[in-house]
């Protein structure tokens, strides 16, 4: 089986391709550009590099949300076109699912945290049952960071942070938290296309796909243009 994967859900850019047990490419960016300039090039990048025929991939995974609403919005409509294209079926991987995947194995609470600006961010609570059974504690969802940090603490595990969110809350992490405690190294810590094509065999093998016209990004909450007309529209009533 083999997996083209897409990510561009936060500030990282990545690309993969996944073929049964062996990662053939991963394209990752973290740097300064939008995802209109980067996902395409970088799949075009990965397909010379690798030679990869199009037609033979089995199904095209996404991270499908929450996230960037321009990044998602990316994802998502260069999953749809490729999916019409070749006629493949979508896969649609839950964004804080797929950042907690990158710490397989791992039996501590993992704890992504994607900055959802307004002092929030897009999270869950994970782990990893005889380094093998990923279990879902907590589903993705916006949050308060102090929330998220007390659900940790009444577990009374210790957790493992990663995401973009934690350079920004970091302090009031460290402030707040009471169980022992690390943060996920650099090459772990953010989004990774690999990490979604994993994820995303597992899917296809429990009949979890959808076509291309079907996919729609999930977003968990309304957009700030959304948010501020619903504002606008309480004042007048």
């Amino acid at each position: 089986m083999k997996i083209l994967a897409l990510d561009s859900s936060g500030l990282v850019a990545s690309v993969a391709v996944v073929e049964d047990e062996t990662l053939l490419a991963e394209y990752t960016v973290n740097y300064k550009k939008t995802h209109s300039q980067t996902l395409l090039p970088m799949l075009d990048e990965v397909a010379k590099m690798i030679e990869l025929d199009l037609q033979s991939i089995d199904a095209i995974a996404v991270a499908g949300g929450p996230g960037s609403f321009t990044g998602l919005r990316i994802g998502s409509a260069t999953a749809k076109g490729l999916g019409l294209a070749l006629d493949k079926p979508l896969i649609s991987v839950p964004t804080v699912d797929a950042i907690a995947y990158n710490l397989y194995g791992c039996e501590a609470n993992i704890c992504p945290m994607m900055d959802a600006r307004r002092e929030q961010v897009y999270t869950g609570i994970y782990s990893f049952s005889h380094g093998t059974t990923f279990i879902t504690k907590c589903p993705q969802k916006p949050a308060a960071v102090e929330e998220i940090i007390q659900e940790l603490n009444l577990l009374g595990k210790e957790a493992v942070f990663l995401g973009d969110g934690v350079p920004v809350y970091q302090e009031l992490i460290q402030k707040i938290i009471q169980v022992p405690y690390w943060f996920a190294p650099a090459n772990l810590n953010r989004q990774r296309a690999s990490s979604v094509a994993v994820l995303a065999m597992r899917y296809f093998k429990e009949g979890k796909t959808e076509t291309a016209a079907e996919h729609k990004p999930d977003y968990l909450r309304l957009s700030q243009a959304e948010r501020e007309r619903a504002e606008q529209l309480k004042k007048v009533r």
